[in-house]
Formats: C-alpha cells, sequence, structure tokens
C-alpha cells in the first residue's frame, strides 16, 4: 500500500452508499472471531491434545486479527499466516489421530479463507500472488514433516485460500472498473455541457452583434451629423449630440470588447485600455447631463489598472442604479485615500451617496433584498480583496461604500 493508505486507512466497502454495505465488512469479522475464537480452544485441547494456555495464545492470534483486517488486511495476514504456521509445528509435539487435519485444523482454514477474501478486496494483483505462493510455500514445506504422511486433504489451506483470493480480486477489479466508468461518464457529461455552454454564447454573441452593435452604430451616426443636418442647432444642444456620440462609441467598444469573450472564453479583449480613475470624472459629467446634480470629489492617485476598473465599475454601476431608482435626487461621488494598518496598506475609499429623489418612486429603494447590480459590486471588490458597504439611509437616500487595497498585484 501507499504511504497516503497507511497513514489514512479505510475499511473495507467504506466507500458503499448504503450503511449495511459498510458496516457488512465488520459484522463478518466480528461473527468469525467471537465463533473461531472459542471453537479453537476447544478443537486444540479436546482433539489435538493441546494444553489449555497453549491453545488459547495460539486461538487468540489466529482469530483476534481478523477484526484488524477490515482495515488493515495485510498487516492482518502476516499475523495470522506466522500464528497458523507457528500451530502446525506445535502440533507436531502433540500425538494427535491421522485422521485429524494437519498441517492446519479447519477452523484455521476457515479463518484464513475470510482473511483471504479481505485482501482480494484491498490488495492489487501482484501482492495477491506473493500471499498465495507464500501460502503455499509454507503448505507444502509443512507436508514433508507430517507425522502420518501428507496428503490432498493437507491443500485445502492454499486450495481455498487461493480461491478466496481470487474472487476478491475479482470483485475489487470489476468494482474499480465500475467507478472509472461513473468517472468516465461524469467528465463527458460535463464535457458535453461545456460545449453546450460555448455553443450557447457563441449564438449570443451573433444575436448581440446583429441587434445590438448596427443600432448602435445608427445612434452614434446620427449623434455626429446631427449638427450637419439639422439646422440653427443651439451650442448647448450641439454639445449634447456630441455626448451622445461619444457615451455610444464608447458603449459600442466595450460591447465588442465583450462579444469577443462571448465568442471565445479564453479571449483577453481587445488591446484598448480598460477605464480607470481618470474616467470616472467624464462618467460623471455625461450622468451630471443627464439626470440632474452631482458633485464629484477627484482623487489624484496611481492605483493598479485591476482596482482602478474596479473603481470605475462601482461608480458606473451605483449611478446607474440612482438614475433607475432615484432619478433627479442630489448625488455625491468621492474618491479618497484612507492610511489602514501597515499589514493591509492604503485604500482607495469609493463613496456614492445620493439622497431622496425629488418626487417619490413607484416602488422601494429595493425589493427582496439586492439586485444583480450590487451582487456584481460585491464581486468586484471580492476579486482585489476590498470590502463593500451599501445600504439605505434615514432619509430615504443610498450609500455605496467600497474600499479597494492599492497594494493589489498586477
Amino acid at each position: 500500500m501507499t504511504s497516503v493508505e497507511e497513514e489514512r486507512p479505510r475499511a473495507l466497502l467504506a466507500g458503499a452508499s448504503r450503511r449495511w454495505a459498510r458496516l457488512l465488512p465488520w459484522a463478518v469479522a466480528f461473527v468469525l472471531c467471537v465463533a473461531l475464537l472459542p471453537t479453537t480452544i476447544v478443537v486444540l485441547t479436546a482433539d489435538y491434545g493441546l494444553t489449555g494456555s497453549v491453545a488459547a495464545g495460539l486461538a487468540v492470534a489466529q482469530a483476534a486479527p481478523l477484526l484488524l483486517a477490515v482495515v488493515r488486511p495485510l498487516r492482518a495476514w502476516y499475523v495470522v499466516f506466522v500464528a497458523d504456521v507457528a500451530g502446525a509445528l506445535v502440533l507436531l509435539t502433540v500425538d494427535f489421530q491421522e485422521r485429524l487435519l494437519w498441517p492446519f485444523p479447519p477452523m484455521e482454514i476457515v479463518g484464513y479463507v475470510g482473511l483471504c477474501l479481505a485482501l482480494g478486496l484491498r490488495e492489487r494483483r501482484r501482492t495477491l500472488l506473493l500471499v498465495w505462493l507464500a501460502t503455499a510455500a509454507a503448505n507444502v514445506a509443512l507436508g514433508f514433516v507430517g507425522p502420518h504422511g501428507f496428503g490432498a486433504m493437507g491443500m485445502l489451506f492454499t486450495i481455498l485460500g487461493g480461491v478466496a483470493l481470487l474472487l476478491g480480486g475479482a470483485l475489487r477489479e470489476r468494482s474499480e472498473v465500475q467507478r472509472r466508468l461513473v468517472e468516465q461518464e461524469t467528465i463527458s457529461e460535463a464535457e458535453r455541457g461545456r460545449r453546450t455552454l460555448l455553443e450557447e454564447r457563441a449564438r449570443i454573441a451573433r444575436e448581440l452583434h446583429d441587434v445590438v452593435a448596427h443600432h448602435m452604430s445608427v445612434i452614434t451616426v446620427q449623434a455626429d451629423t446631427a449638427e450637419y443636418r439639422l439646422d440653427s442647432l443651439p451650442s448647448d444642444v450641439r454639445e449634447e449630440f456630441t455626448s451622445i456620440a461619444a457615451t455610444a462609441r464608447e458603449s459600442l467598444g466595450e460591447m465588442r470588447r465583450l462579444l469577443g469573450v462571448l465568442r471565445n472564453e479564453e479571449a483577453h479583449g481587445e488591446l484598448v485600455p480598460q477605464p480607470g480613475l481618470a474616467q470616472i470624472g467624464q462618467l460623471v459629467e455625461v450622468t451630471a447631463r443627464a439626470r440632474g446634480p452631482l458633485e464629484f470629489t477627484p482623487c489624484d492617485v496611481v492605483v493598479p489598472e485591476t482596482v482602478g476598473l474596479s473603481a470605475y465599475r462601482i461608480v458606473q454601476e451605483a449611478l446607474s442604479n440612482v438614475v433607475r431608482h432615484a432619478p433627479g435626487a442630489r448625488t455625491q461621488v468621492s474618491l479618497s485615500v484612507t492610511e489602514s494598518d501597515p499589514q493591509d496598506g492604503a485604500r482607495l475609499t469609493v463613496l456614492v451617496v445620493n439622497g431622496p429623489p425629488p418626487q417619490p418612486p413607484d416602488g422601494p429603494l429595493e425589493l427582496g433584498g439586492t439586485g444583480h447590480g450590487l451582487v456584481g459590486m460585491r464581486e468586484r471588490v471580492r476579486l482585489v480583496g476590498g470590502s463593500l458597504d451599501t445600504g439605505p439611509l434615514p432619509d430615504g437616500g443610498f450609500r455605496v461604500a467600497a474600499q479597494l487595497p492599492l497594494n493589489f498585484p498586477e
């Protein structure tokens, strides 16, 4: 057995799904031990003429290890095999009738057959072959010194032990084959599921590209050409169209990167820089034009790309929630660096707080827990090892506060 098996031995049939099957080896070993122990003492004393103390010692050495065989059958075999050979040699010192079996009495054969069955269920072919060869060699060697000759009955120990080893080994190998078949079926099912997922991703990517990309491109073109197609546009309207075109182009670029991931799960997106802290100001400015009063407190600090992207996405999702759930509410977005303990280092604090909307919304701010947006925020914060605190405020507003470590590795 391997070193792992030596450290953590498992009982025979420990992996069976039914409880009675896991308890069966213990029950069989207990019955054999309880039945053979007194039987061996009685037979060795009454029939073979051994003294009570010697018979008791041999009985314990030959029957008690059967309980150990449930967990460590090979170690139990060492003990039982030596005890059986020693018992055969001890019987040479007494005068017993020729009709009695020698070198191994019947009760020893019964216990040895049960032990060989346990060995077959646990050990490999090479070990089983060596056990049988040792059994046959001992049986034949003892036959040459037998007091009443040596016949076919004397080989029962070897024959029945070999049958038990063969039966146990066949059952073990059959169980191994079935287990491997189940594992292979599980792997095949997982591969089929993965292939289906990839096909579905490709289908969604094609549909998104056909439907969404076209309309986003139309919006971009219309916004860019509005000042040439429409006469006498005020300057603020021209700026609004310019902002719409820029936002549409940015959304189209991000959607193309997402489509690249959907088309190939190993794709790392296009070689276009992801948004970070520098783009949060632009995001706030665009949102302020669309929905109302918004204050922004920037922070001039160099952060890892992953942390900057997470901060941008958190602000983006928080502002989207404000637009959806509290339109027109006064909102504050602030970025700051807070010093933490020396072990954690400095952290970037991202804070988005909105007040109550000017008009009460149709429903509560949160229904049945958090939505997918807040779940996405938590995932982004978790990936960089930060923390997130979200929740409603007493005045009817909402607060999103995230702390992202600045020492996150690139």
